[in-house]
């Protein structure tokens, strides 16, 4: 039987792309989402992958959310942690609320969703692992000190896990993606695209969700096992780690 894969974040964006990829590719995909009921309905109408609401900040909804999928789907084998959140301002404008939820979620969230999968993972023996991180963890942003944060703690997050689980042959990766043309990014005004975005990607356009996802599809595969603790940059040659 095909192995289980839970994405989260998977109903909309880069997560969306990443769940379809790994439909087609023969994993049986959950998707799991913490806010629009609309967007993820209309995904699992479209798609047929089950969807699973919960906050990956509130580490015993993870939990429950996890039992709910493995209940339904079986044991999770595959692990993608691609929810994430930006709460943007100047630093000195930044308030605890703002950096806390970043923080919760895009940091903290990889804790709460790995730590329960992990004790299964060990136990089969097999385990894959990708935290989508972004180019901002690795080069910090104006304007994004919470979330530039959090993202450079997942990549720290990602090579001590990697060192843990190598033994027991499961595999822990992160991907840095660029700027993707999801909707978060398009909505950005069209003259600023243009103007002060993509000038700086010398490949000299966005990136499509779909190329994050076949990174994914890549590392999650059997084939990938001797990469573990790595992070690919996929940014369009914008920054060089």
């Amino acid at each position: 039987m095909s192995r289980v894969a839970l994405v989260t974040g998977g109903t909309r964006g880069i997560g969306a792309a990443i769940s379809m990829a790994l439909k087609n590719a023969g994993y049986r995909v959950a998707a799991s989402y913490a806010g629009n009921d609309e967007k993820a309905k209309a995904f699992h109408d479209v798609t047929g992958v089950p969807v699973f609401k919960w906050d990956v900040s509130d580490y015993l909804a993870c939990g429950e959310g996890i039992a709910r999928v493995e209940g339904e789907i079986g044991p999770v084998e595959i692990l993608v942690n691609n929810a994430g959140i930006t709460r943007d301002a100047m630093f000195h404008k930044m308030t605890q609320q703002q950096w806390h939820e970043v923080i919760n979620t895009n940091l903290t969230g990889l804790f709460n969703m790995t730590h329960q999968v992990w004790t299964g993972m060990r136990d089969r023996n097999f385990g894959r692992i990708v935290n989508i991180s972004s180019i901002n963890g690795q080069k910090g942003q104006m304007g994004q000190v919470n979330y530039s944060a959090a993202k450079a703690g997942d990549l720290g997050f990602t090579k001590a896990l990697a060192q843990e689980g190598a033994n027991k042959n499961i595999t822990v990766n992160a991907i840095c993606p660029g700027y993707i043309g999801t909707e978060m990014v398009l909505a950005v005004p069209e003259k600023v695209l243009n103007e002060r975005i993509i000038p700086q990607i010398p490949v000299g356009r966005l990136g499509e969700p779909e190329e994050i996802a076949r990174c994914v599809t890549f590392l999650v595969s059997d084939d990938a096992g001797f990469i573990t603790g790595s992070t690919l940059t996929a940014n369009g040659g914008q920054f060089f780690a």
